[in-house]
């Protein structure tokens, strides 16, 4: 997962974004655990309370699912929830960008040639900022375990 201090996102909703954009890519399955709340602060190196707001966040919109005792678990619904969302996020996202572009003069031109050369680069050169899947010492459904 990408963190970047610098981006004008909180890191919080940077985490709840690479999450909920591991579930759309189908990185988490419905039922799989998430990294409990201390091991994804140590992995990012960042507050625990931050991992808690960007859960609590995914909570709220039913893409994670507490159980008690167990932790965290993607929702059987998320995936279906999870896509959606993300290409509401892109599609703003760009819209900014082309007002941005528009307000500064720029030619529509001009905006879409930029954005097809940051799409390559994107493309080729930037990982994807999704958590890697629960490495095997991650809790997983207790019934698959049973399976």
């Amino acid at each position: 997962m990408q963190i970047d201090p610098r981006r004008h996102l909180p890191i919080y909703l940077q985490i709840a974004e690479a999450i909920r954009g591991g579930v759309a890519a189908g990185t988490y399955r419905p039922g799989e655990a998430l990294p409990s709340l201390r091991e994804l602060a140590v992995t990012l190196r960042v507050n625990p309370n931050t991992v808690q707001r960007a859960y609590d966040e995914l909570s709220r919109e039913g893409i994670v699912e507490a159980r008690r005792g167990l932790g965290l678990f993607v929702a059987e619904r998320a995936p279906s929830d999870a896509r959606p969302r993300a290409v509401e996020e892109v599609r703003a996202a760009l819209e900014r960008g082309i007002r941005i572009g528009l307000a500064a003069g720029l030619a529509p031109e001009s905006i879409a040639a930029d954005f097809r050369q940051v799409l390559a680069t994107a493309t080729r050169s930037i990982p994807s900022p999704v958590i890697p899947a629960a490495p095997p010492k991650l809790r997983r459904n207790p019934k698959e375990a049973d399976a």
